[in-house]
């Protein structure tokens, strides 16, 4: 299949079975999508089970290997899935909560990293550096996923920044520090080099060089639109924005996920403010709502369907069940130690540690990195226990986190 006849089939499978969550399931839009692909690749599972002489099973899965999921998602819609969900987070409201949000996308990845990977090492008898790598794909929270949470919830403003900061910025932070082990686990595999000063050199380029060049293209983007008075043309600047800015990343060897991120949020506040036509906001903003809406649901249906890469070995389903407890315990040190360091300095909202702890959702991102693995003895180990957690995180947690965050997060923070 070409890449037309590929988009187009997701295309159709999303509207179907988003369509069938609409009429049936009633649960939100990308998580009942992901539901209603999850049931019907397992029922094609099942009869292939049963039926072993039936070819489904095969044929649907050499539809999917033929999807690079790694690709599509790393090298194409996460640019402007960051960008879309950067475009609604002001900085003045960042600003506020610049400690947090830092401390949790830099200390929490860290700690996560480290908890998961000694944690997982110790179960499964896997090296402690790959184990790390491990830590690093799983650590970091899905942005598409916890902003598509945050439309269901009703959030104190504060509370609200920091979790939409946090997946933001972790994403990036999280992709860096998963090169920077995959090249001390896997030496050889990349271009990145394996020794450690190779691995702090990588991690200055990747996350520095990302956020400057995010704000120069975002600058220069936003003097250009001063002077012009036209919606249709700026919102494809903005889509060149998002598009080119993400290939250049990735050509000069930046962080892609920290460039959108930062580019992102410099359009949608100070170009909103500065260099848009009320007219031109209201453009910018329904068609990056729509992007986001319609990535969000392919993206979904993708993780749905990835169950036919997965490994069904009993071993591993046991391994990848206890790494759904271990990746939460990791999850509550990344969010506790530096809510405790900062809480002498300041009031929080109640419920903040809780509440960020299960709304820390895992999603496409993880499966895209692990997919992206070079191939090893635990690699089949890591997909799984990835995507179990990938699964129970987006299912379990993203439908109980808006009830939870209603209930323990709605007293006003004091500042």
């Amino acid at each position: 299949m070409n890449i037309l006849q590929i988009a187009s089939l997701l295309i159709v499978l999303a509207g179907l079975f988003g369509t069938i969550n609409y009429f049936l399931l009633r649960l939100p839009s990308s998580i009942g999508i992901l539901v209603v692909a999850l049931l019907a690749s397992l029922s094609v599972l099942g009869i292939d089970l049963l039926w072993p002489a039936t070819t489904i099973a095969e044929d649907i899965r050499a539809i999917v290997g033929g999807i690079d999921f790694s690709e599509a998602l790393l090298e194409g819609m996460l640019g402007l899935l960051l960008f879309a969900g950067a475009l609604h987070v002001k900085v003045s409201d960042l600003r506020e909560q610049w400690r947090v949000v830092f401390l949790m996308a830099t200390m929490g990845v860290a700690l996560s990293t480290l908890v998961v990977g000694f944690g997982f090492s110790w179960l499964t008898g896997m090296p402690l550096i790959v184990a790390l790598v491990f830590g690093s794909l799983i650590s970091p929270t899905d942005p598409v996923a916890v902003l598509g949470v945050l439309r269901e919830a009703s959030l104190p403003k504060s509370l609200e920044t920091k979790i939409a900061g946090e997946s933001l910025f972790n994403d990036g932070v999280g992709y860096v520090v998963f090169l920077v082990l995959v090249g001390l686990a896997f030496p050889g595999d990349d271009h990145h080099g394996s020794g450690f000063a190779d691995a702090a050199r990588l991690f200055a380029q990747e996350a520095v060089g990302g956020a400057v060049l995010g704000l120069v293209l975002g600058w220069l983007t936003f003097r250009v639109m001063r002077h012009i008075d036209d919606p249709s043309l700026e919102v494809l600047i903005t889509l060149g924005l998002a598009f080119g800015g993400y290939e250049l990343s990735v050509a000069l060897h930046v962080s892609a996920p920290i460039m959108a991120v930062c580019a992102g949020l410099l359009i949608g506040d100070i170009g909103a403010r500065h260099g848009m036509s009320e007219e031109t906001r209201k453009y910018v903003d329904l068609f990056w709502h729509l992007v986001d809406e319609i990535l969000n649901a392919v993206l979904f249906l993708l993780i749905g369907v990835e169950v036919f890469a997965i490994t069904f070995d009993g071993d591993y389903v046991t391994a990848a069940l206890v790494a759904i407890p271990l990746a939460l315990a990791a999850r509550l040190a990344a969010v506790a130690v530096p809510v405790l360091l900062l809480r002498p300095f300041r009031t929080f909202v109640p419920g903040t540690i809780p509440i960020m702890t299960w709304g820390g959702l895992k999603g496409g991102i993880s499966v895209a990195l692990a997919l992206s693995l070079p191939e090893s003895d635990w690699t089949p180990l890591i997909l799984t226990a990835t995507y179990c957690v990938v699964i129970f995180s987006i299912i379990v947690q993203g439908l109980t986190v808006a009830p939870l965050a209603g209930k323990l997060g709605r007293e006003p923070e004091l500042m």
